[in-house]
């Protein structure tokens, strides 16, 4: 029994009995099975031992976050290429990255700008990223969100 054998069919009294002699808990495991499977353990440490485990996986697990990078229709070449280094760090820091081309005003007559720099993007991030949808025009923004490739091929 103290080594965590089976005893068997036991009425609810001596099963208390015998756990009090222990000084420990009387556990119900399964309610819903005839008989009820009870468990004679110290709870408390249980709970503390189910709350460390709950830790190290909480430690262990990855969350990947939706990066943005905002352009202008008229970006400059220097300010595409910061951008683009950013985006690039972000895919491999494994988060995944919204590209949006934001218009304002008059900027609105002239989208194939914004559609051309979505396109530069995505030639240029060929060998890491890929788009895991269209361009979609949202209001005054064109987007598109990228996943790292390694991230895809980890899902296949």
């Amino acid at each position: 029994m103290a080594d965590g054998e089976q005893v068997g069919i036991v009425n609810i009294k001596k099963a208390l009995e015998m756990a009090a002699e222990r000084n420990l808990d009387l556990v119900e495991v399964a309610p819903t099975v005839k008989p009820p499977v009870c468990k004679i353990m110290d709870f408390g440490k249980y709970l503390y031992e189910q709350s460390k485990k709950a830790k190290v996986a909480k430690k262990k697990q990855h969350t990947i976050h939706l990066k943005e990078m905002r352009f202008r229709p008229k970006t400059e070449e220097h300010d595409y290429q910061f951008k683009l280094k950013h985006i690039i760090d972000f895919l491999g820091q494994g988060n995944k990255v919204k590209v949006y081309v934001e218009f304002r005003g008059r900027e609105m007559a002239h989208r194939e700008l914004g559609v051309k720099i979505l396109n530069r993007v995505k030639e240029d991030l060929a060998a890491l990223a890929e788009p895991e949808a269209d361009s979609l025009m949202e209001g005054r923004r064109m987007s598109l969100i990228f996943s790292s490739l390694k991230d895809l091929k980890a899902k296949t």
